[in-house]
Parts: C-alpha cells; sequence; structure tokens
C-alpha cells in the first residue's frame, strides 16, 4: 500500500503531521508490529524555521535536512531553545562539512565510503562526540545516487567497525522511483540482518506504508507533512 499525493496534501500542519502518525500506526498493526517501533523523521528541507516551529508545537522533534549549510540557517536556535530535537543529515555529506555537521546533527545517515569514515573518525577523536551513524546502501545500484553498493555493504561495516572504530546503528536506502520500493526495502532489512543491524531508514512520503510493512525502524517523510517544496 502506497500513500496517494496526487495532489498537495490538505489540512493544517499539525492536522497533516497527525495523519501520517496514525498512517504509521495502522502499517504498523496491520503486520502485527507496535507503533512505537517506528519513528517519524520529518523532512524539513527548503521549508523554513517557521514551518518547523509549527511542526514542533504540534509535537514533532524529530527532523531531516539534506543540505548542512540549511540546517545551519535555522536549526541551532531551534536546539537551543527546544534540548529535545533530534537533527538527522539524509543527504550526502562531503568530508569538508564534516566537522560543521557533527556539530549539529544528532544523526547523520548517509556515511558511504571510506574516505568519509576516516573524515568522521577523526573529527570524533577530535572533539569526543560523534552523531549517530546509519550507512547508506545504493540498493538500485544507480550510479547518479549516492549509497555503498549492496555487495559492497558487509565489507564497508567491517571496515567502519573494526578500522575506524565506528558504532553504526543502521542502514538507510532511497529506491529508485521507478521500480517497485518493496524490492528494495526486502533487500535493505536484508542486508541489516546479515550483518546485525536493528535501525532502518526506509520510506518516504511516496511509500512509508510499505516501508512500514517491511521493518522500518525510521520514515523519512517531507511532503506528506510540509507540503510541496518550492
Amino acid at each position: 500500500m502506497t500513500t496517494d499525493l496526487a495532489a498537495p496534501p490538505s489540512g493544517s500542519l499539525a492536522q497533516r503531521l497527525g495523519h501520517v502518525q496514525a498512517t504509521i500506526a495502522k502499517a504498523a498493526r496491520r503486520v502485527g508490529r507496535a507503533p512505537a517501533e517506528i519513528a517519524l523523521v520529518a523532512v524539513s528541507k527548503t521549508h523554513d524555521a517557521g514551518a518547523v516551529a509549527a511542526a514542533i508545537a504540534a509535537g514533532q522533534w524529530r527532523f531531516g535536512e539534506n543540505r548542512v549549510q540549511e540546517a545551519e540557517a535555522k536549526f541551532p536556535a531551534l536546539k537551543q531553545a527546544h534540548q529535545a530535537l533530534d537533527l538527522h543529515l539524509i543527504g550526502p555529506l562531503q568530508t569538508n562539512k564534516v566537522k560543521d555537521a557533527c556539530a549539529l546533527f544528532d544523526v547523520i545517515q548517509t556515511l558511504d565510503r571510506e574516505r568519509l569514515a576516516r573524515a568522521l573518525a577523526d573529527q570524533g577523536a577530535r572533539s569526543g562526540r560523534l552523531p549517530r551513524l546509519y550507512v547508506q546502501v545504493n540498493t538500485g545500484e544507480e550510479p547518479q545516487k549516492a549509497g555503498c553498493l549492496p555487495r559492497d555493504t558487509g565489507r564497508f561495516l567491517t571496515l567502519c567497525r573494526t578500522d575506524y572504530g565506528l558504532a553504526v546503528e543502521g542502514l538507510m536506502c532511497i529506491p529508485p522511483v521507478d521500480q517497485e520500493p518493496a524490492l528494495h526495502f526486502a533487500l535493505l532489512r536484508q542486508l541489516a540482518r546479515d550483518n546485525g543491524l536493528a535501525g532502518l531508514s526506509m520510506g518516504m512520503s511516496h511509500d512509508y506504508e510499505r516501508a512500514v510493512e517491511f521493518g522500518a525502524t525510521l520514515v523519512r517523510v517531507g511532503t506528506a507533512i510540509f507540503g510541496r517544496r518550492a
């Protein structure tokens, strides 16, 4: 089952957020899961601090941003005012932005190459703090998309753990837009099981119900909450 986004979501932001939360809970129960097992990441990229504040007022505390620079423009003051905020980087991370990303984000979901692993490990050694980490897997093996290849995932996780001492808590994927997402969710779930990982970040506005059915522990939903991006 997928969510119909043929038209922009209606109602207030609080109503849209409540609808997404209810849909997650319904999908979880449909497959015998507890709704509390799934965390909602509200993807606020391109939306201003006012929209984020409205989501906070409606009870949402976990947010996702694609770019370090955009997040730096709106989240420091919000995090200072709301200590419970949990900010996730869900876009590609360049090594020259590692220091800034580690200072602002609580979770980085896009670890995908050795050079980045090394930069994160070095930054953690210098600062004594690292965000929680997910490895991004390019399940569709798309040349234009970031992420390690499925066949390389086990080897990359071993490198992160043994060579760089990084504690990876899960995997993340973005399925190809023209393919059945369930195939990619099933692949990511199997890769996580094979490598002893519990965290699965998968599912967006058009397919988060399906992701929940396949074991997602984090779903990343933007349009269905904030409306279409400019």
